[in-house]
Parts: C-alpha cells; sequence; structure tokens
C-alpha cells in the first residue's frame, strides 16, 4: 500500500493544504483539536470531489443511456447467437465499436477519486506515524493526533494494537467498536448503491454479459471494503463513507427521475408521470418534456410501461406530441358548460350499414342484364316484383342458374 500511495504523492500536497484550509474554518467554531474539526474537514474535502467529479457523472450518464439505446441490437444479438456465446461476444464487442460505447463507463468516477482516495490515505497514515507532510506542519500534526471522533482518534486502525492506541491517548474497546460500525455502515451503502441499481434500473428484457459483471461487483466490493477497512485509518473510514453515503444518494436521484428504460424504476416514474399529467393536463420541467419526446420519438418500439402511459393518455382524452407536451386528444373533446363545469362529449361513432337478408341478396342480383349486381338495399317486396323475374320452381332467375341467355341452340341427335 505505501508503494502504491508513494505513486500518488504528488496530490497529497494540494489534499493536505484543502485539510488545512477547512480546518482553519471549523477550527474556529469547535476547537483546533476536537474530533469535530478534523471530521468536518475530511467531510468537506469529500464533498468538493465529488462536486468537481459532476461533469464526469454526466458524462457517465451520457455513456449509460447510450448503452441502453443499444439494447434492442443487443437482444438481437441474443436471439441470433444464442447457441454460441463466443460468437456473441464478439458480435457484442463489435457493436460497442461501431457506436463508441463502452460498457465500463459506469467505473470511471471510481478511477477518478482514487488518487484522491491515496492521498488523503498518505497523508492519514503519516499523521499516524507521527509525520509531517505537505501543508501539514508539527503543530497541525500535534492537533491531529490529540482529535478523537466517537473516542477513536482520527490516525487509529482496527488492527492497531493496544499500545499504540494508548499512544494516542484511546482505548483499544473503543477504537475497534467504532471502525467496526463504519465499516459495517461503509460495506452496507456500497451494496445498496449496487443493488437498488441492479433491482430497480436495469432493464431485464436484455440480459447483457455487463449485467453480469454488474451482479458479481454487487457482492465483491462491499467484502473487499470490509477485508482492507480494517486497515484504514478513522479518517479514511470518515472519507469513504462520506463518499459511499454521496453516491447512494446520487444514484437515488438519477434512478427516481431519469431512471433506465424497460426497469421497474421506469414503470414507477411513468405511474407519477400519468397522474400528474392527467391531473395538471400538461407537463412540467424540461426533464418530464424530454422524457415524453423519447418515448414519442420512439414509435412502435416503445417498451411496455411506455405503450401503457401513451395508451392511458389517450384514454383521458390527451395526446402527447413530438416536443414532449401534452394536449387534448381528438378520441375526446372536453368542453365547458356556462357555470364552468367540464363536460365531455364523445366523438361519433362509426355507423355499420345494416345487413342485408338472403333475399333481399338474391333479388338485388336479378336486376335488367347490363347494370351489373346492385349494393343497394331495395325497400319494394317481393310480391310486387314482375312475376317474369320469377322461376315457377323458386326464387333463382335463369341468370342464377348457370343456362346462358338468348335462344337455345338444339341438341343434336345421339348417333346410334
Amino acid at each position: 500500500m505505501d508503494t502504491i500511495a508513494s505513486f500518488f504523492s504528488f496530490i497529497t500536497t494540494p489534499v493536505s493544504w484543502v485539510i488545512v484550509q477547512f480546518h482553519t474554518v471549523y477550527g474556529a467554531l469547535f476547537g483546533d483539536d476536537t474530533g469535530w474539526a478534523w471530521g468536518l474537514s475530511i467531510v468537506s474535502l469529500v464533498i468538493l470531489i465529488r462536486i468537481c467529479l459532476i461533469p464526469l457523472f454526466v458524462k457517465q450518464i451520457k455513456a449509460t443511456r447510450a448503452m441502453q439505446t443499444l439494447q434492442p441490437e443487443m437482444k438481437k444479438i441474443q436471439e441470433r447467437y444464442k447457441n454460441d456465446k463466443q460468437r456473441q461476444s464478439e458480435e457484442m464487442m463489435k457493436l460497442y465499436k461501431e457506436t463508441g460505447t463502452n460498457p465500463l463507463s459506469s467505473c470511471l468516477p471510481i478511477l477518478a477519486q482514487s488518487p484522491f482516495f491515496f492521498a488523503l490515505y498518505h497523508v492519514l497514515n503519516s499523521i499516524a506515524n507521527n509525520d509531517t507532510i505537505g501543508s501539514i506542519n508539527q503543530g497541525l500534526l500535534d492537533s491531529a493526533q490529540k482529535a478523537h471522533i466517537f473516542g477513536a482518534p482520527l490516525a487509529a486502525k482496527f488492527t492497531d494494537s493496544g499500545s499504540d492506541v494508548a499512544a494516542l491517548d484511546a482505548s483499544l474497546t473503543t477504537v475497534r467498536i467504532v471502525t467496526a460500525v463504519m465499516i459495517v455502515m461503509m460495506s452496507a451503502s456500497q451494496f445498496y448503491t449496487q443493488r437498488q441499481l441492479m433491482t430497480k434500473n436495469v432493464d431485464t428484457t436484455v440480459k447483457t454479459p455487463f449485467m453480469q459483471q454488474q451482479k458479481m461487483l454487487m457482492y465483491v466490493f462491499p467484502v473487499m471494503f470490509a477485508v482492507f477497512g480494517i486497515n484504514f485509518p478513522v479518517g479514511v473510514l470518515v472519507y469513504w463513507l462520506t463518499t459511499n453515503v454521496w453516491t447512494m444518494g446520487q444514484q437515488m436521484y438519477v434512478i427516481r427521475n431519469n431512471p433506465t428504460p424497460g426497469s421497474t424504476a421506469q414503470a414507477a416514474y411513468l405511474e407519477r408521470l400519468y397522474k400528474h399529467v392527467t391531473h395538471h393536463g400538461k407537463t412540467r420541467g424540461r426533464g418530464e418534456k424530454a422524457i415524453v419526446k423519447a418515448i414519442v420519438a420512439k414509435g412502435r418500439d416503445r417498451n411496455e410501461f411506455e405503450r401503457k402511459f401513451i395508451n392511458g393518455l389517450n384514454k383521458a382524452g390527451l395526446a402527447a406530441q413530438a416536443d414532449g407536451t401534452v394536449v387534448k386528444g381528438e378520441t375526446q373533446v372536453v368542453s365547458q358548460t356556462e357555470d364552468g363545469t367540464p363536460t365531455s362529449a364523445a366523438a361519433p361513432k362509426r355507423q355499420q350499414p345494416k345487413r342485408q337478408s338472403k333475399s333481399q341478396r338474391q333479388s338485388g342480383s336479378a336486376k335488367v342484364a347490363g347494370e351489373g349486381p346492385s349494393l343497394i338495399k331495395s325497400d319494394e317486396p317481393e310480391d310486387a316484383k314482375p312475376a317474369a323475374a320469377k322461376k315457377p320452381g323458386g326464387s333463382r332467375s335463369k341468370a342464377q342458374s348457370g343456362q346462358r341467355k338468348g335462344p337455345q341452340r338444339p341438341k343434336s341427335p345421339s348417333k346410334k
């Protein structure tokens, strides 16, 4: 770990300088040697880093949405090569290359903040070893060693011996209880973040190798945090717990307001959107308009939840437009009376022609030769028609008996 931390030593000076600046502010409020001053300095460092990573997070969301647009193509590849897993993987990689997407783009925020993590670890480890580093001089070093967070020193670890903890003026039991609770909370927050991503914000109609990797990471990452967490100083545990909580809240916001198409989160979002639109008769904000616009643009490629949403709007007399707005539809015209009470008038139904009886169809086919078959219903009673149009043996005319019109040619006598 020291080798890796030393590799990121170029950033230890800026990180230590930021911590000192925050400590100056909080020290004036809570005291220079208190755990509140140093703990809040670390929390503020996390918030500052995550704010700086927001553009990278936006890029991650765009990359994720690009992956979602490829879901139909990925599903076709799965069905085409369902018996050849190797060819399926090759076609998937080819599709990623052609569209310029990267299934591992979700790891970018973790990779981007890793230098800050190792720099902070190196700073706090130097404090534990009573070594000055970066902007932290001997006076700040003595102040940091006196700081306790819930009774545990800032530089104490779960694996420290009793003598090491006693040198920091603390109890070994207190240190292990505090660090154990923080490790459990850190691992649980990481697991919950990955779980809500896999259970709520994933299109379950398409299964890709990337989904299997995400499912594996959902269990691997918490175990890794628990194993390595026992070697982290309390200050690093505060940093990592804070960044996990930030990520969890950020993920919950994205899932609620911009869910993945085809996921259970989208079903819940469209249900809320449907209730709002039918109640107010319009969409609100650019976010809702963007969602409706994307659904309308899909046309026949809409998933089950999107079709249900559009059909629900049509039944309510509303129609989604291409620009994301919602207007009154053509299936129902809503008007108001003089007192302002809304009244609905359904559109007139299409009148179906009455079905003719068998005798009426037969009489229509016995019209004068040259007029062709008549499609007009005859109101004249059958008894009032000329007798010549009837055949003594029944109601069929000669034109329908299969005989040729005009004078018949006499049959030649058979030769014996």
